[in-house]
């Protein structure tokens, strides 16, 4: 069995593969590589950290999941809520995340990129800060 690819290729849906997929399913927070496979070992996966590691960088490369980098450059993955390009306002302290639309982000990427003759242009937004409930956990002490 196989996953299509957009480019019109496949990726093989394997065991592994699914195994991945099927936890990231049931998390709504976004994971490190090294949690997603604490937590696929028990589950009794057996599926080394280096194909964690292969499957999630596929599965980002198709567009199936949101990445992160922490202040310490670590990736952190979801499964992508929205299936278009979006960006991402992102709480420092837990990590909560909201999806944001910026149609005047693309329209700036995209004359920027022209002025200076660039094109296939891709860019990533992550805005950081504190959510509401953080900000009232500090502020109360």
């Amino acid at each position: 069995m196989s996953v299509r690819t957009g480019g019109g290729g496949e990726v093989r849906n394997t065991r592994q593969r699914r195994a991945v997929s099927q936890a990231l399913a049931s998390l709504e927070d976004f994971i490190s590589t090294q949690d997603l496979h604490a937590l696929l070992r028990e589950r009794g996966e057996s599926v080394s950290l280096a194909t964690t590691y292969r499957i999630l960088q596929s599965m980002s490369e198709l567009g199936e999941l949101d990445v992160l980098r922490g202040g310490d450059g670590e990736a952190i993955y979801r499964r992508c809520a929205a299936e278009h390009h979006h960006h991402h306002l992102v709480c420092r302290r837990c990590g909560a995340a909201v999806e944001l639309e910026a149609p005047s982000v693309e329209e700036w990427a995209g004359r920027t990129a022209a002025a200076h003759g660039f094109t296939e242009v891709d860019h990533t937004v992550e805005i950081t800060g504190l959510c509401a409930a953080c900000s009232a956990r500090r502020a109360d002490g």
